[in-house]
């Protein structure tokens, strides 16, 4: 059974790998199936399982939120695998909700916004597209918001607007095993095809309120 919704994962001790938001073969054919049982069941579990690993006799970080142990780590030395495990946790449990299987263009107040931003919607696709596969090696592609402006950014490894203190609204992962099986090297094919049909703005929009505080 598959919610709808996901909640956060725990707040305090053991973190736990949360429910996809929808059914696994339901983005296919953009993301198949094999695809996401492997992303979600063996990548995700694995950063959430090592991150509770590496948490044991951490007294200074006991009781953090997922966010806060993020933030808390972020560029910190003695704290490069908490952080790196924590972000990609947190980077997946941020991507699972970027995509929807009733992905495709946002309502007429967010697409105010990518005029405003970008020159239109069609801008923006070419844009994101571009700078998703255009990044090299392995990392993410985001939407955020600067102060009322939308920025595209990309993100090596763990590495996520949230570290640095800024909004992110939908991510979009171009680590190799987010589209290997499905598109082998061909980045940019599955690039384009998840930001042109699985995109989830309804999400993008709840996370634009929270960061505006509407």
């Amino acid at each position: 059974m598959y919610e709808t919704t996901v909640a956060s994962p725990l707040s305090a001790g053991a973190f736990t790998l949360p429910a996809l938001p929808f059914e696994p073969g339901a983005l296919a054919p953009v993301i198949s199936r094999a695809t996401i049982e492997l992303h979600h069941g063996t990548h995700h579990r694995a950063y959430v399982e090592n991150l509770n690993k590496l948490l044991t006799g951490r007294d200074e970080l006991a009781g953090l939120s997922l966010d806060a142990l993020v933030e808390r780590t972020a560029g910190i030395p003695g704290q490069v695998q908490v952080f790196n495990n924590a972000g990609q946790a947190w980077n997946h449990h941020f991507y699972w909700r970027s995509l929807s299987p009733d992905g495709g263009a946002p309502r007429k107040a967010f697409r105010r916004l990518l005029d405003r931003d970008f020159g239109g919607y069609a801008a923006f696709i070419a844009a994101f597209t571009r700078a998703a596969t255009g990044h090299f090696g392995s990392g993410w592609a985001w939407l955020a918001i600067y102060g009322e402006k939308l920025r595209i950014e990309t993100t090596f490894n763990a590495d996520s607007p949230l570290s640095h203190g800024r909004s992110a609204l939908l991510t979009i992962d171009v680590w190799e095993h987010a589209y290997y099986l499905d598109y082998q090297n061909r980045r940019e094919d599955h690039v384009r095809a998840v930001v042109e049909k699985a995109l989830n703005w309804e999400f993008a929009e709840q996370n634009l309120l929270e960061a505006v505080g509407g």
